[in-house]
């Protein structure tokens, strides 16, 4: 991975955007209601302007384009972080790069580098969304699982809130794995920020893996409520860990679960 780039302050409105970002949204967003309806609130609880970090659920390859939607048309222009195969297709990967989205090398000596690319995003004045669990929830049922650390270091070190954003329909659009997408009826799309969440608690132990730990699971907790909430059901007391679990870390789980049912 390239060095930590130097990130422009953001500018323009929503805040943060670029040439890349107004032709993609304008391409993408008439698409995107065309084929879903919106059920949005807490729209407040995403700031206008200034450094923020807002972390979301991850159910299906769709869900970045709706919560890109989401903090879009409510003022910011977000920087992702994303597994570093996107920014190596020929047509994608041009056109993330040039929106200045941030890779990540999952499951390498190397994923640490998105965290220096993020802080220096962060400083600049950015807006960064973030999906903790890396990849998309081995949970059956869709409940978020047990997160990596990084997006609670990044807190820690930015001295920065996590902003929730609960999201549920997404995954109904595009069912995970799923190269089919389902166009009608048109689905109801659920996003919903929540209230930031202090991380002040753990500020001065971003080496301290216990601390780590604990303070992603928080946000991961408050997250899993939120979608409680949404859903009108109960997650299970036990979280999906995929640290203990034999499936793959990443990649399409389901073809693993296949071959030991074969």
């Amino acid at each position: 991975m390239e060095s930590t780039r130097t990130y422009p302050s953001p500018t323009g409105f929503p805040l943060g955007t670029n040439r890349a970002f107004k032709i993609c949204a304008g391409i993408v967003i008439p698409i995107l209601r065309l084929i879903t309806k919106r059920d949005w609130s807490g729209q407040a609880n995403i700031p206008q302007s200034g450094p923020a970090i807002v972390a979301s659920n991850h159910m299906s390859y769709f869900d970045v384009l709706f919560l890109a939607e989401y903090l879009f048309v409510n003022g910011r222009a977000p920087r992702f972080i994303g597994k570093s195969s996107v920014f190596k297709t020929p047509i994608l990967g041009r056109i993330v790069t040039a929106a200045e989205q941030i890779p990540v090398d999952r499951e390498s000596g190397t994923a640490s580098k998105a965290l220096d690319h993020a802080i220096a995003a962060i400083e600049a004045g950015h807006l960064i969304g973030i999906y903790p669990e890396g990849t998309l929830t081995r949970d059956t049922n869709l409940w978020p699982m047990v997160a990596k650390t990084g997006i609670a270091r990044l807190a820690i070190i930015t001295m920065n809130p996590v902003i929730p954003i609960a999201a549920w329909g997404p995954q109904k659009v595009l069912p995970q794995y799923s190269k089919k997408p389902h166009l009608w009826p048109r689905t109801r799309i659920t996003m919903r920020a929540g209230e930031p969440i202090d991380m002040s608690a753990w500020y001065g132990k971003e080496d301290d893996q216990g601390a780590l730990a604990e303070a992603t699971a928080h946000i991961m907790k408050t997250l899993t409520i939120m979608l409680e909430d949404i859903r009108g059901e109960r997650a299970p007391i036990e979280v999906f860990d995929p640290h203990t679990s034999e499936l793959p870390r990443t990649g399409n789980y389901k073809k693993a679960l296949k071959r030991r049912r074969s």
